[in-house]
């Protein structure tokens, strides 16, 4: 294996902050209706369970990550599941390249 894949931290990033920014805020709305209230509570626990587990989530990846590199083992960060790293770095090229019509 040249290269150990792994999904690029800007995934849990997103995740999170829209989960935090967006998510529970928007709950937190909903939770005002006093019918909702109850029913809402354990969305939110499960909403707060799922942003914890994304943070460790998170968390281990880096370790590994860390473990790798002090193995000598390179690591590959991905956008996506089709993505290889032929692709990775053809599509670092064109972005990087300047405008042939330029």
């Amino acid at each position: 294996m040249s290269s150990l894949p792994v999904p690029s931290h800007i995934h849990y990033e997103l995740l999170l902050q829209l989960l935090e920014r967006q998510t529970l805020p928007a709950l937190h709305n909903e939770m005002k209706q006093p019918h909702l209230t109850i029913k809402m509570n354990a969305s939110r626990e499960h909403l707060q369970t799922a942003i914890i587990n994304l943070r460790k989530a998170f968390a281990l990846q880096k370790q590994v990550e860390d473990t790798c590199k002090y193995h000598g083992i390179q690591v590959s960060y991905r956008w996506s599941l089709s993505e290889s790293e032929q692709e990775m770095g053809k599509s670092l090229k064109e972005i990087s390249s300047p405008p042939k019509d330029a």
